[in-house]
Formats: structure tokens, sequence, C-alpha cells
């Protein structure tokens, strides 16, 4: 039931709107501060249902990376290397874009490198990454200008890693603190003067005479123009889209004294991945253990992956060590057959920008400008 609203509230808060971006994560937040620093004058709101935003935003690893040389590898028998190329870059950019728009020290941005591993069984993986690392320090040089990887097998016992027999750098692979980043996020649009209401689930929407409705459990908002980025969840409004969801699920442990590990880790060709932050361990992934289950937009654990995720860490990652899981949560991310976002106008003056395919930190502020940029086009 809508509620009883003022004069005041309606025409201020619910209606005129030249642009609606739903969904407050980082490719809408992007996409709305690029449409208001572009053009002033716009009246933007952002929707969100969650009372945070919700998805994968505030819920991701921090990783601030264009891929590890085995997703690189798969990616480019997907795509070929010209559009691969052009992905590294869009990645590279967008990264640059964030930290340029909120600073290094706002979000937390530490170049401590990044890592591939693999362990004494996968040495024909190991043995195929290696091979690669030429290659792809070529197709990188030109996007960050000089070589990315490296062989760094030097390094394994100084992590204190038990099991593994290769190990591949990225030096150009670095972590944020992902709610440092977020709240920044929300702060600069915020004072750009872009409303931003939470807890408003968009149920569905409605074009009328040069216009859309926004229909929600409170009110219907009103815009000429709409950007959804809700990522998996752009399904419940726009079932045709071609993603599917895929839930990642994280663990932290409680801070370790004298812990070795520092930088940004990938294992199982990106489907595991660690971290140090403030001194403990953040571990995540595993939905390739039964990739259906975890094809879900509902949070939650599972106890295969769980079980997965401690016995990495007892065993590989911290095999001499103590530890205590502090807490576990979720995130729920959109993948498509092909690693690039989707980006487009699907109905008249509705766009949409999603499958960020677990890159958000990357490519999400580049992908924000981009569907910005396809609505500042129709203007």
């Amino acid at each position: 039931m809508p509620t009883e609203l003022s004069y005041w509230e309606k025409e201020s808060f619910f209606c005129n709107y030249d642009a609606i971006v739903i969904g407050s994560g980082i490719v809408g937040l992007n996409s709305a501060i690029h449409l208001k620093k572009t053009a002033p004058s716009l009246k933007i709101a952002i929707l969100e249902r969650g009372f945070l935003p919700t998805g994968a935003s505030t819920k991701n690893a921090g990783f601030a990376c264009f891929g590890s040389i085995s997703e690189l590898i798969e990616q480019e028998e997907m795509i070929g290397i010209d559009r691969l190329s052009a992905l590294i870059e869009k990645r590279w950019k967008g990264l640059l874009k964030l930290r340029n728009l909120l600073s290094d020290n706002a979000i937390d941005y530490q170049c401590l490198g990044g890592y591939e591993l693999f362990k004494n069984e996968d040495n024909f993986l190991a043995e195929i990454g290696v091979s690669k690392i030429e290659h792809f320090n070529l197709l990188v040089n030109d996007v960050v200008g000089s070589n990315a990887f490296a062989l760094s097998n030097k390094k394994i016992s100084s992590f204190g890693f038990e099991g593994v027999s290769t190990l591949i750098e990225n030096r150009y692979e670095a972590q944020i603190d992902s709610g440092k980043m977020m709240l920044a996020l929300i702060q600069y649009a915020q004072r750009l003067g872009i409303g931003i209401f939470n807890n408003c689930t968009v149920d569905r929407i409605e074009e009328e005479s040069k216009r859309y409705r926004l229909i929600t459990k409170n009110e219907n908002f009103f815009c000429k123009r709409l950007i959804v980025t809700t990522n998996a969840f752009i399904k419940d409004l726009y079932p045709d889209i071609d993603i599917n969801p895929g839930r990642g699920q994280v663990l932290i442990t409680r801070p370790i004294k004298d812990l070795k590990v520092a930088g940004t880790f990938h294992y199982d060709k990106g489907y595991y991945y660690f971290r140090n932050i403030n001194g403990r361990i953040l571990l995540g992934g595993g939905r390739n253990i039964d990739f259906k289950a975890e094809e879900t937009t509902a949070l939650g654990q599972t106890e295969p992956i769980q079980l997965a995720l401690e016995k990495l860490l007892k065993t590989v990652i911290l095999p001499k060590t103590t530890f205590e899981i502090d807490y576990r949560w979720s995130g729920i991310m959109a993948f498509g057959k092909v690693p690039e976002p989707f980006i487009a106008e699907i109905l008249p003056n509705v766009f949409c920008a999603t499958r960020c395919n677990g890159m958000g930190v990357a490519i999400g502020s580049q992908t924000g400008e981009d569907v910005a940029n396809l609505l500042l086009n129709k203007l």
C-alpha cells in the first residue's frame, strides 16, 4: 500500500527525474556520478533494494586485478586475443578511474602484487601457465607499459605455503578495502546532489507517455530515462537478459600473529582467492565444486564449499599456523558466455550494464561510465 505523501514529498522525492539508476553498487554509483559530472543540470536518483548495496560490491574480496594467467588463458580461448586485449584495457582503465575519482588513500589501495599458485599435483597446468608468461606480458605491455608477469618460486617459502610448486606473480595486482570504497562512492554521489533511496525494491517498470513509472512498495517514481545496474538481479525485471548468477562464498579468520601472507592470491583458475586483511586471511571461492548449486541469487553457505575452503587453509595457506574462523558471508556475481560486460539500450531510453564476471572492482567504474555515455548520447 503506497504511503500517504505530502505535496512537497511527492514533488521533491518521487517525480520528474531526468534519470534513475536502479542499483547502488560500483557500476550504478559510477554511472550516476558520470551522468551528474557530465551534465550537472540532470536530476538523478539511485534506487537500491537493500539496506546496503546488495550483491557483490560490499561483499567482494577487494582484488584490484585484471586476471591471473590461467584466467587469461581461458578467456583468450573464449574471445580471441584482440577482444581480450580490449577487455584487459577496460579493466586497467577502470581501476585507474576508480583510483583517480576517490584517491588511493580513500579506498586503501595497496599494490603488493598478485600471485597465482599451483600445487605439486598441478604441474601440467603450471607448465602451461609458465609457458604463457611471455605471451601475456606482450599483451599487457601495450596496456600498462611494461611486463606484469614473472615466475616467483623463491617467494613460496617466505609466504609459508605447503605443497606449492609454482608461483606466477603479477606485479600490477593490488588490493583495496571494499567497504571504504563503497562508502567513498556513496558520499561522492551525495555531494553531487544525487539522491539515494535504500530498501527500495523496484517491483516492476511501466512505460508511460515519454516517461517510465517505477513501482515500489513505498511509492512510485517517475523518470525520463533509466539505467539498470542490478547485475545478477536484473532478471527480476528483465528475465531475457543473458546472464547467470554466481554465488561467491567467503570466510575470514580471526587476527593471526606474524602472518606471512602479503598480496592477493589466486588458485585453481581463479576459482579460489585469498589475501591478508588487517592480519587476517580472507578466503573465498569454490563455486566450481557445484556450479549449479551456486547459480543462485540466494545468500548463504553450503557445507561442501566451506569444508573445501577450510581444507585449503589448513593444508596449503596456513599449514603450520593455528587459526580460527571469525565469520562467513557470501556475495552474488553475474556471469555470461563471454567475459565482457553486457552494456546496451534494451528498450527506448532503458539502458543496462551487467555481467561483470567477478571483475567488478576492476571494470565497474569503466562499465558505469560506458552505460552513462549511452544515455548521454540520447539527450
